[in-house]
This record gives C-alpha cells, sequence and structure tokens, in this order.
C-alpha cells in the first residue's frame, strides 16, 4: 500500500489506506490540518530529524470511560489527596514538561519545536486542553490533548513524582465523563496506559466511533478551568 506524501491541500488520503499505521508524510501542521487529521483518526508522530510523518494505526489504543482501571496503590494515592488536580491553567509547562520527560527505550521526543508551538496555538484556540497535577504548589505532572465533540484525543502525560501522571488521567476521565464523553484515544497502547484500563480497538470499530461521537455535540471550546 502507498504511503502518500501530503501538499499545502487541507486533505488527507482514507486513513483505511494506512500501512503499518503510516499513512502520509510532508503537509504542516497548522491548526485546520491537526483538527482534520484527528477528526479523520489521523496523528501526527516523528522525530526531529525527520518530515512530518501522519499515522492512523491499527489496532488502536482507546479508554473506555467506564472501565478506567484504578489500582489499589493509585486508590491509596487518591483518598489520601496527594495532589491537587486542575485543568488549563499551564498548558505550555505541561507540554514542555511531557517533552522533556525521560522514558525508557527512547533516545529522544517525538514532541519537536514545531509541535509544542502547534498545540499551544490549538489550546489558544480552544481545542488543545492540559490537566496538571500539584504538590505544594509545585506541578508535578499531568497530560495534554485534544477535544473534538465527544472525544478526547490523549497525546502525552508527564510524572515527576509517584502517580502523578495517573491522578491526571483520573481527574480527566472524571472530567469528561460530566460531559458525556465515552472513551478516550490513547493512540498506541503502552503499558501505562494498559495498566489504566485502555485496550485495543480494530481500526474500523475506532473510525466508526469517531464518526458518531463527532456529530453527537459540538466541541467544547475554551477552558476546562
Amino acid at each position: 500500500m502507498p504511503i502518500y506524501r501530503l501538499s499545502q491541500a487541507l486533505l488527507f488520503p482514507p486513513p483505511e489506506e494506512a500501512e503499518d499505521g503510516l499513512l502520509a508524510v510532508g503537509g504542516d501542521l497548522r491548526p485546520e490540518r491537526l483538527l482534520l487529521a484527528y477528526s479523520s483518526g489521523i496523528f501526527p508522530w516523528y522525530d526531529e530529524d525527520q518530515p512530518i510523518l501522519w499515522h492512523s494505526p491499527d489496532p488502536r489504543a482507546v479508554l473506555e470511560v467506564a472501565h478506567l482501571h484504578v489500582g489499589r496503590s493509585l486508590r491509596k494515592t487518591l483518598n489520601r489527596g496527594a495532589y491537587a488536580r486542575r485543568f488549563d491553567t499551564r498548558f505550555a509547562e505541561v507540554i514542555r514538561g511531557c517533552k522533556e520527560a525521560y522514558r525508557p527505550g527512547q533516545g529522544g521526543t517525538w514532541i519537536t519545536d514545531e509541535m509544542e508551538a502547534a498545540y499551544c496555538e490549538l489550546h489558544r484556540q480552544g481545542f488543545a486542553h492540559s490537566v496538571e497535577t500539584y504538590q505544594e504548589g509545585r506541578l508535578v505532572g499531568g497530560l495534554y490533548g485534544i477535544s473534538l465533540g465527544r472525544m478526547f484525543f490523549g497525546e502525552s502525560m508527564f510524572s515527576l513524582a509517584p502517580d502523578a501522571s495517573k491522578v491526571a488521567l483520573v481527574a480527566l476521565v472524571e472530567k469528561v465523563r460530566g460531559y458525556g464523553f465515552a472513551y478516550i484515544d490513547c493512540q498506541v497502547l503502552n503499558p501505562h496506559t494498559e495498566s489504566l484500563g485502555a485496550v485495543n480497538w480494530p481500526r474500523a470499530k475506532y473510525l466508526q466511533v469517531l464518526a458518531e461521537e463527532l456529530k453527537a455535540v459540538p466541541t467544547r471550546r475554551g477552558p476546562w478551568t
């Protein structure tokens, strides 16, 4: 199957044509293209020394809000109120924390300067959101992602203290459940998200549900504070 080269035209090939998850190369990270990508089941993921690479993996990792798994250790952390939780107050610092986080087995980060600037712009436009965890007033963990319709697309998380990013995810689940969301896109399954209840879906199922959730309600733009 082909890997498409994007032009400046605002369009993507069908996500079903992605080979081993990789669909297209090139294009740009302007807000309109990023929003079209997410609404089509596509996201950017590449290294600093690569062109922009666009992916639509099969299978797709999804966390069903109703099936969030809170283990014994995390439950104890939540019960003792170890961390304060906030939304959309320090987005730029959260994405920088994700960018600088050490990840075993990875030599660098996929959050390039270009991506950092692009998602900060989406935050200014009311589409990107952050969840932050604080310990004695210090930012010690969080996550960020995009919200469209009734779907949240998780991008990355970081933690500088035990369970800090997991507490942020629990806060996100509580928030989006209140908005009527049923699913959080986790893109690619890893041990961290799997431990919290994320599972793999066939891409066809994901794309069908995505279309339904995007049509369900208008996008809730603006700060989630």
